[in-house]
């Protein structure tokens, strides 16, 4: 079951070490230097593990580049704004944005496009994707921090999933980390005692769920938090906007999220590491949270379903039906069904948007707060 390069690694290290978190586990299963799944291979499409939204219809990131073009225009129209995505898979989403935006006199020639991009056969489709649309020179950034200073408007789609996590377990002495033993051939969990890092790691449970029931799972994403955490600073100091579309929940809960997805199945998170995705469901109202301690006002979270309906999704489809024929058409129903659809994407993903201060938003049914305050 886990017979690969990085399977023989770990197998190693934690015979030397000892167990290893599962927060470490995931870290290396997605971004180990020589063997990390987002290191070297491209995940997306039919040929891939999974599809994101922007891979199945063109209408998701034009609806994305006209809300961005409409935060644009409520910054005062600056001359030069950095358009940032974090994790953008093979550019599509950017180059659907770009193409909306356009239409927006003076937005094309003020945006600088910049990646925050490891992978480097991803890396090598975003150049050519944006360079056939005459965008010669975006930048690549290894972390969001490397994004030079100014006004920006942001983009996550799948980037917070994939981010390691910590699980933590409610036991009858208090909570103990969730972590990895290894036989030499196969790996399983076990329950770390705790210790001082896994105090600090308790104080970012959030306080409504320190009294769950014994056994109880709670995961946690420092790294989240962290560039949920630069990026609200960033915007209260320069001015701009972020919007987060993820699959997860509104409001935080115990259980466990951690999945694994090889060619489009689900498998065992202990199935050929390096070579399958990890992921776990995003916890928006900690994101939303955390926002807001550093000064940020927040929109939604709302579903992503009622989010894409707001801005016209429907309207879009509409439109481009009437220009297509028939076999088309269907295939832009079914996409905007999939996007939308309740039992589909419509309702696990849901889209939250970070900015200065509160006022309405594109697609925000309500005023920009947390629906989880």
């Amino acid at each position: 079951m886990s017979t690969t390069p990085l399977a023989r690694l770990l197998h190693e290290r934690i015979a030397t070490d000892g167990p290893m978190t599962v927060h470490r586990y995931m870290s290396e299963a997605l971004m180990h230097p020589d063997h990390g799944y987002y290191r070297k291979n491209d995940p997306l499409g039919g040929a891939g593990d999974f599809i994101t939204a922007p891979e199945i219809s063109q209408i998701f990131g034009e609806l994305i580049g006209l809300w961005l073009a409409d935060r644009w225009e409520a910054m005062g129209q600056p001359r030069r704004v950095r358009l940032v995505e974090l994790g953008p898979g093979r550019g599509t989403l950017m180059a659907d944005a770009l193409r909306a935006l356009s239409v927006v006199p003076g937005l094309k020639e003020a945006v600088t496009v910049h990646f925050v991009e490891a992978n480097e056969a991803l890396i090598k489709a975003q150049a050519q994707r944006l360079g056939r649309m005459g965008i010669a020179k975006p930048q690549w950034h290894d972390h969001f921090d490397d994004v030079p200073d100014g006004p920006i408007l942001l983009i996550a789609n799948e980037f917070f999933d994939a981010l390691p996590i910590h699980q933590l377990v409610k036991t009858e002495k208090g909570w103990g980390e969730r972590a990895i033993i290894s036989d030499g051939q196969t790996f399983s969990f076990c329950l770390y005692p705790a210790d001082q890092d896994q105090i600090d790691l308790v104080d970012l449970v959030p306080e409504a769920l320190r009294s769950a029931p014994i056994g109880s799972i709670v995961e946690i994403c420092p790294a989240g938090l962290a560039v949920c955490e630069d990026i609200s600073r960033r915007i209260l100091a320069f001015d701009g906007a972020a919007l987060i579309i993820d699959y997860g929940h509104c409001v935080s809960g115990v259980g466990e999220t951690l999945q694994a997805v090889r060619r489009h199945q689900r498998v065992d998170i202990f199935h050929r590491p390096g070579q399958t995705d990890l992921t776990a469901h995003v916890d928006f109202q900690q994101l939303a949270i955390t926002a807001r301690q550093h000064g940020a006002a927040v929109a939604g979270p709302i579903t992503q379903g009622d989010f894409l309906k707001a801005l016209g999704i429907d309207v879009r489809a509409a439109l481009l039906c009437s220009r297509a024929g028939e076999k088309q058409q269907k295939e832009i129903k079914a996409a905007v069904r999939r996007l939308t659809a309740p039992d589909l994407m419509g309702d696990l993903f849901k889209a939250m948007a970070i900015v200065p201060e509160r006022h309405l938003l594109p697609g925000f049914r309500r005023a920009a707060h947390s629906d989880t305050e």
